[in-house]
């Protein structure tokens, strides 16, 4: 079928599944804040514990949920952690400047509204399990504030005929090391906790990431998950949604790990215990710096997925860029400029294809009237007389073709790069992870594409594709309104690149054809 379509027919389809794309994401995926406890209201609600079974063992069911009381805190410059009488992390707050919701209060990651809670233990055994969601645990101290060193809380629950024991160290950089045992074998869980709920949207992810032993990743949206799916030899498993996440990790021993549907469909992590298990964890924002700063290799936790493989090398090298130049708006500049500099060569070879097809449309419309009877030697004429004067048809769409993945790679990128929040570029863009405040970036980003419009060789012989190309620049315009300005500033910066690519290639191409109508003269 592509194969009988004109060139400007391929360019408006390209053209045209794009702004498909931008409608039915402006449509169903316009990012909205949510409340977290009504958005999970099912899940909170429940008074069980998911069946959770692995090859000889299973998790017994809660019996009942109440307000537990709360037996220790950690106080640190940049978060605030309560553990309650179960032993688990039952709040977590972060803090500082960059981390605020819409009211400007402080972000909190864990509601224990939500169950089930990080460091949360269940048992196998049904009468254990009961026993252990009724006794609290006993803490060595009340309260601890960390300054540069590591500080560690130990917690104690007497069951009968078993003393189980949690060694948490906490450090300043939003990690921490936790240590289980138990004084006799026991078939146990640990659970990392359900994902963090700040914002929600349906085209970010939002659910259970698992770093599978072969390295790949697999990731379990909310809602997707139906029963209970088995992971062995795992490295870290992840509860996240786009901007954060809550994980446990182990790269020295594999870890078993199961995944099982709350009554919502949402997914509960759930690690298999041992007698004695150490595991790195970490709550807080999917940024590079902090990740890093716990373990390089918890890196996989960052995914966009289907264009990972081209987001995670864009962002590495876009962060590498913010480490010379010091501010994320101009950092998105300078890559926009390198990626336009690396396509050049075949975007120039395709501009010049676009002006030669337009210099043969006459030829190629006196050939349509003299075959329009017979398709088929039309083709090979109009074949031909491309040949003969070096033109290529589908010149022209090439570029636009594979520009479309990396600007969705990008659009992934930028969506889901929390370092972008509240990162200010210039004057009146103080976050380039929401809209522009005042719409100045997509209005000119709508500008720049309708001159782009007007400099490049068309040969529409059809008014309404003509038509629908006139009324594109519009129909972008109103979808950027609402994209994060970083990603505007990315189309817009692109446009610019590509307003004086081709004005030095119309004025390349007029140069060529004097000479040769000077060499026509002679």
């Amino acid at each position: 079928m592509l194969d009988k379509m004109s060139t400007q027919q391929r360019v408006i389809l390209a053209t045209v599944l794009a702004a498909i794309f931008f409608i039915f994401y402006s449509h169903y995926f316009t990012p909205q804040q949510i409340d977290s406890v009504n958005a999970t209201q099912q899940q909170a609600q429940s008074n069980e514990a998911p069946q959770v079974v692995t090859t000889t063992t299973n998790v017994a069911p809660v019996s009942s949920r109440s307000v537990d009381e709360i037996i220790a805190k950690v106080e640190a410059q940049d978060f605030e952690i309560y553990i309650d009488k179960l032993g688990r992390i039952s709040k977590y707050f972060l803090n500082g400047g960059d981390f605020k919701d819409e009211n400007g209060e402080r972000i909190q990651l864990i509601d224990d509204s939500v169950l089930p809670l990080p460091l949360e233990v269940r048992f196998s055994d049904t009468l254990l399990n009961n026993e252990a969601f009724s006794k609290s645990y006993n803490a060595d101290t009340q309260k601890i504030i960390l300054g540069d060193e590591p500080q560690t809380l130990t917690l104690t629950q007497e069951l009968e005929g078993v003393t189980l024991t949690k060694k948490i160290t906490f450090t300043s950089d939003k990690g921490y090391e936790v240590e289980i045992s138990l004084s006799q074998p026991k078939d146990y869980f640990i659970s990392t906790g359900f994902r963090p709920n700040v914002m929600a949207d349906g085209y970010t992810f939002h659910g259970a990431i698992i770093k599978k032993s072969d390295g790949s990743i697999e990731t379990i949206e909310d809602g997707d998950i139906k029963k209970k799916a088995l992971f062995s030899n795992a490295s870290f498993a992840a509860a996240s949604d786009r901007y954060y996440t809550t994980l446990l990790a182990n790269f020295d021993e594999k870890l078993n790990i199961v995944v099982s549907p709350a009554k919502d469909e949402n997914p509960n992590i759930f690690i298999e215990g041992r007698e004695n298990i150490k595991l790195i964890g970490y709550i807080g924002p999917k940024s590079k710096v902090n990740i890093h700063a716990v373990d390089k290799r918890l890196d996989d936790v960052i995914e966009y997925g289907f264009f990972t493989w081209i987001s995670k090398p864009l962002f590495s090298f876009l962060y590498f860029i913010h480490s010379k130049v010091g501010n994320w708006g101009w950092s998105i500049v300078i890559i926009t400029i390198i990626i336009r500099l690396i396509l050049y060569p075949l975007t120039y070879r395709g501009m010049v294809s676009m002006n030669k097809l337009k210099e043969l449309a006459p030829k190629v419309k006196e050939l349509q009237e003299k075959y329009k009877s017979d398709k088929q030697k039309l083709n090979v004429h109009v074949m031909d007389l491309y040949k003969k004067h070096g033109a290529n048809p589908m010149g022209g769409c090439l570029p636009i073709l594979i520009q479309i993945p990396i600007f969705f790679a990008i659009y992934k990128m930028l969506f889901n790069t929390i370092e972008l929040k509240n990162a200010e570029w210039i004057f009146w863009v103080q976050d380039l992870a929401v809209r522009d405040p005042y719409f100045i970036l997509p209005i000119a980003m709508g500008l720049t594409m309708f001159l782009q419009q007007k400099m490049t060789p068309t040969t529409f012989t059809d008014p309404m594709q003509e038509k629908i190309m006139k009324f594109l620049p519009l129909i972008f315009t109103v979808f950027f309104l609402w994209f994060p300005a970083g990603l505007t500033l990315y189309w817009f910066v692109n446009n610019l690149f590509s307003i004086f690519q081709q004005m030095y290639v119309n004025k390349h191409f007029k140069r060529l054809k004097e000479k040769e109508k000077e060499k026509a003269q002679q």
